[in-house]
């Protein structure tokens, strides 16, 4: 028999959303499944929007962040697995089903998902943002450093002996802390491609260089207190960091030629992003092959030119962030 699934949604003020996650979290094609939905102190009315919709409710009395409200759920839920997703989150209908199936009931494993290629609102920005994570979360796949919590399988059992989510950490990083905490105890991590969920990022340029900024101010200060600020994981993959590197020697080449007048700084910053589209070529091919060459042109100048400016800004104010702040904070999450 299938194995009963719980799966757990956190929700803070997902009014835009939550309806449409459940919606589809009850569309799976796994038949043994609970949905719970674990709301974190809402303050828009998406408590009273969940609690029309067919899934248990959980309300917590006041905010508690992401980790809090996942392992709330965990602790209420029922099934022998646990799968997580988020309130702007909308799980293919045979999502469930591929973890279950990947998992195959063993103790030490967990299994991840992406997001799909293709984003469920047409904005350049949503676009964008769907195929760079869906490349960067798979391409070393089934191996990966962590498993985010848009989609994330793991059993019960497992869970609870490794202690559930950190709640005393950096924000938004809980699953990396916890896939490391994982990995470090001897369970194995399992990216599966196949398992998908479309994500309702609602960007604008602003959204989108604001997201890169704070998810590289606190993926920096998390990696200085790990020691890993130079592996190559996910999002923040090598490809990334060398591209933000280029963009930020570029501008210092860029800027001495002028001082001095030295035409050879502009063969040195064509040679630099040349490496730096080989080094990314993976991602532009993605870009390419998802919506075509116009797309990929416009996201090559994107993230090439501008997106590299927010990461390089939230990598130095992580860096200030971890020096500011006690070492165990540093590295909690």
């Amino acid at each position: 028999m299938d194995p009963l699934v719980s799966l757990v949604i956190p929700n803070h003020n997902g009014a835009a959303t939550i309806e449409r996650c459940v919606a589809a979290a009850l569309a799976s094609r796994h038949a043994r499944l609970e949905v719970i939905v674990v709301d974190d102190g809402s303050v828009d009315d998406s408590l009273e929007r969940i609690r029309r919709l067919p899934c248990r409710v959980i309300a917590l009395p006041r905010r508690r962040g992401a980790a809090a409200a996942r392992n709330a759920g965990a602790r209420e839920s029922r099934g022998e697995v646990l799968f997580f997703t988020d309130a702007d989150c909308l799980l293919q209908p045979d999502a469930v089903t591929r973890a279950v199936a990947t998992l195959g009931g063993a103790p030490d494993l967990a299994v991840g998902g992406t997001y799909t290629q293709v984003a469920p609102e047409a904005s350049f920005f949503d676009r964008f943002q769907s195929v760079f994570v869906n490349h960067f979360e798979t391409r070393h796949a089934p191996h990966a450093d962590y498993l985010a919590t848009h989609a994330l399988a793991i059993a019960s059992a497992t869970l609870r002996r490794h202690g559930g989510f950190a709640e005393d950490g950096l924000p938004i990083l809980e699953d990396v802390e916890f896939s490391h905490r994982l990995r470090h105890g001897g369970c194995r991590l399992v990216m599966n491609p196949a398992i998908q969920a479309r994500h309702v990022f609602g960007y604008s340029l602003a959204r989108s260089l604001r997201n890169a900024y704070r998810k590289a101010r606190y993926w920096t200060c998390y990696s200085l207190g790990a020691g890993d600020l130079l592996a190559d994981s996910g999002t923040a993959s090598r490809p990334l960091k060398f591209a933000v590197g280029a963009w930020y020697a570029s501008a210092a080449l860029l800027a001495a030629g002028l001082a001095v007048a030295a035409p050879a700084s502009i063969v040195a910053v064509a040679v630099l992003q040349a490496a730096n589209a080989w080094a990314n070529r993976g991602l532009l091919e993605a870009f390419r092959r998802t919506h075509g060459f116009g797309f990929a042109a416009v996201s090559a100048f994107y993230y090439v030119l501008v997106y590299p400016v927010a990461v390089g800004a939230g990598a130095l104010s992580g860096a200030w962030l971890y020096g500011t702040q006690p070492r165990n904070k540093a590295t909690a999450a």
